[in-house]
């Protein structure tokens, strides 16, 4: 039986949780789903331009295992902008610790 994965910490929620491309109907949309921990790995390492290091102690993650999250994020958000495809966030393994949301 494999290990039961840890939950991610993450300090905020998206704002928004879903994004699409102009001009082009929900219904013939395919869909990427980026889950809630892979966003927060991207809003620490790119937006808020902490280290590898300083991104995954603030999300209780070895530094192999945020490599891992940041990649699959970013293949992601990727795939989706060059394919035009629909980006929802959602899921994941996650704790939030911020007491605002």
């Amino acid at each position: 039986m494999p290990r039961p994965r840890k939950n991610r910490l993450v300090d905020e929620m998206p704002m928004a949780n879903y994004f699409k491309p102009a001009g082009v109907r929900m219904r013939t949309l395919q869909e990427v789903v980026l889950h809630v921990d892979e966003f927060e790995a991207i809003r620490l390492k790119d937006f808020e331009k902490l280290s590898q290091k300083e991104s995954a102690q603030k999300m209780g993650l070895s530094q192999p295992t945020f490599h891992r999250l940041i990649d699959s994020a970013r293949t992601k958000i990727a795939d989706s902008i060059t394919q035009g495809k629909a980006l929802r966030i959602e899921g994941g393994d996650y704790k939030v610790t911020n007491s605002k949301t």
